[in-house]
């Protein structure tokens, strides 16, 4: 019977020495455990102010998404008045062509009369050299607008000074055309006289 207990308890003892050994491990993977959960904790602490932070982001993402819708459909708009500028301006350049085709008719039938015309004919040149001034702006004004729309494909927020730009430059080709409609006058009138 004594021998039966004491190898009952000799096992018991190695089971005991061996869960000692298991929790000593056990304690350790739990400390570790701890560390990391700590830091896991920390670690969501910050991703917490970071989706704060990103939600006010968003937030403020969304009134700018608003603001430039309504940026670019008074866009829409001002671009359809420029069309409509634009629509007047071919108008008057094809009257301008005709004006001036007509006027190399009379400087044709003129030309018999040079000696009493070498004034005018001065002045003619003068006009002539002027609009191919005209002709240098409006091209390099063109440019820009090519700039200006490759500008508003990319870059929204810049699209209202663009547009003011265009209207200065439809303003400034509309005061050009009446400058030579009225240079235009003044030839006419001296052909006349």
């Amino acid at each position: 019977m004594l021998e039966l207990i004491y190898e009952e308890l000799t096992v018991v003892k190695n089971n005991t020495e061996s869960m000692k050994e298991d929790i000593v491990t056990l304690n350790e993977n739990v400390s570790i455990l701890k560390e990391d959960v700590n830091a896991l904790k920390k670690d969501v602490s910050v991703l917490k102010e970071d989706v704060s932070v990103l939600k006010e982001d968003v937030s403020e993402l969304k009134e700018d998404v608003s603001v430039l819708k309504e940026d670019v459909s008074e866009l829409k708009e001002d671009v359809s008045v420029l069309k409509e500028d634009v629509s007047e301006l071919k108008e008057d350049v094809s009257v301008l062509k005709e004006d001036v085709n007509g006027l190399k008719e009379d400087v044709s039938v003129l030309k018999e009369d040079v000696n009493g015309l070498k004034e005018d004919v001065s002045v003619l040149k003068e006009d002539v050299n002027g609009l191919k001034e005209d002709v240098s702006v409006l091209k390099e004004d063109v440019n820009g607008l090519k700039e200006d729309v490759g500008i508003l494909k990319v870059d929204v927020s810049g699209l209202k000074e663009d547009v003011i730009l265009l209207k200065k430059d439809v303003n400034h080709l509309k005061e050009e055309v009446t400058r030579i409609k009225a240079a235009q006058a003044r030839t006419d009138r001296r052909i006349k006289n």
